[in-house]
């Protein structure tokens, strides 16, 4: 049978291994998927054993994923423009694979709430790899604009240079920004820490769309918090985790499953449906 893992430290949470069976048992795909938590100094040498070892693909998150980048044999593009990879495909020819289905997921995920990205004015909180993952899929969907803003201001301002070729993105000081913005995308960890972005009360309004890549058993500081300022439509990342699980299947399977129902699934196996 196909063996498939997720690499994480720590990763014994992941919601991964109960996707992925019932993606299997709804697209008749017969494959076991488990979890693999390696010291990080170890990371490289147990992927290898697990290819080595008969694995037909792989997730990885963090904190190895700027790692893989440098591990796989060959790059996706959108790999190549994240600058981090969260998916490994051996291929018949036995070239490892990268690929990144953060940003794809993402996007798969606001469509599926209904939030039209075309022609809309986005605000990305953050820099890291997270923002850097969903950079080029958003920007494919030609908003009118996207700023990054980041608490340290050089590292937004370096995406934004990195990105600019892509469409209309910009970097901008928290304090300095203005408008009014049609979705808000927090790619921090801040909700991990219970903190929240230095964001101005005034950029939330009730037609706004808010979205934390984050996700809990209820509302992250950062979506109570625009529930607070009167913002009707908030999104957590829990279908991000499920639409880019969907993109990494169809990278291993060449078979795209179905997400909604999985979803609801997994809700209800969080206790939150």
């Amino acid at each position: 049978m196909d063996r498939y893992l997720v690499f994480g430290h720590p990763v014994r949470h992941s919601k991964s291994p109960f996707i992925h069976t019932l993606f299997a048992r709804q697209t008749q795909q017969e494959l076991e998927y488990g979890l693999a938590e390696p010291a990080v100094d170890e990371f490289a040498d147990s992927l290898r054993s697990f290819f080595a070892e008969g694995g037909k693909g792989c997730n990885v998150t963090v904190p190895f994923k700027e790692q893989t980048f440098a591990l796989v044999d060959r790059l996706s593009p959108r790999a190549k423009r994240a600058g981090a990879v969260n998916t490994i495909k051996l291929t018949d020819d036995g070239v490892l694979l990268g690929d990144n289905t953060d940003g794809a997921g993402l996007v798969a995920d606001l469509k599926a709430h209904g939030v039209i990205l075309t022609g809309c004015r986005i605000l990305l909180l953050g820099a890291g790899g997270a923002a850097r993952g969903a950079l080029a899929p958003l920007l494919a969907e030609l908003p009118s604009e996207l700023v990054i803003a980041n608490r340290t201001h050089a590292k937004a301002e370096q995406l934004a240079a990195e990105f600019h070729d892509l469409g209309g993105v910009m970097a901008q000081r928290y304090e300095l920004l203005e408008g009014v913005f049609d979705l808000i995308i927090n790619s921090t960890s801040a909700s991990l820490q219970g903190e929240l972005p230095p964001l101005a009360p005034a950029l939330i309004h009730a037609d706004i769309a808010i979205y934390d890549m984050m996700y809990g058993t209820s509302d992250t500081p950062f979506i109570g918090w625009a529930r607070q300022q009167g913002a009707c439509q908030v999104m957590d990342g829990l279908g991000m985790l499920v639409e880019q699980a969907a993109e990494a299947f169809t990278v291993w399977r060449g078979i795209r499953p179905g997400t909604q129902q999985v979803l609801r699934e997994l809700k209800r196996n969080l206790g939150t449906l």
